[in-house]
């Protein structure tokens, strides 16, 4: 199901269209006046970088104090990653899947209890 984009002649608008059935007779119009005089737009793309690329462009993991290092999403595993890679050893995949989940915002199983816990709770 392709999307297409188009620029309205009239209003000079930008709109997109998803395409259900390519086999099927279409005929767009604009989202903002009804003109079915539009011309086709170059689409945007998405680029994803690798893994090499983020660390190139954002420095090398490195020993810091502070804690704001590691409230930065990309710092999450990197020390780890940069380890396994310094002893050339692959990182297993149970690892890796959780350092990815951690990116996206999803702790472990273990830390899902502390996150609404005080710093300063007693604990017996």
């Amino acid at each position: 199901m392709p999307i297409y984009e188009f620029i309205c002649q009239k209003c000079h608008r930008r709109m997109s269209s998803l395409v259900r059935d390519i086999s099927a007779p279409f005929a767009p119009k604009c989202s903002s006046c009804g003109s079915t005089h539009l011309s086709h737009a170059v689409s945007g793309f998405a680029y994803h970088k690798l893994l090499k690329a983020v660390w190139k462009e954002s420095g090398e993991p490195t020993i810091h104090t502070g804690e704001d290092y590691y409230k930065d999403p990309r710092n999450i595993g990197r020390w780890m990653e940069k380890k396994f890679q310094d002893l050339g050893q692959e990182l297993p995949s149970q690892i890796q899947e959780k350092i990815q989940a951690a990116r996206e915002g999803v702790l472990p199983e273990p830390l899902k209890d502390l996150k609404s816990a005080s710093p300063t709770a007693a604990y017996d």
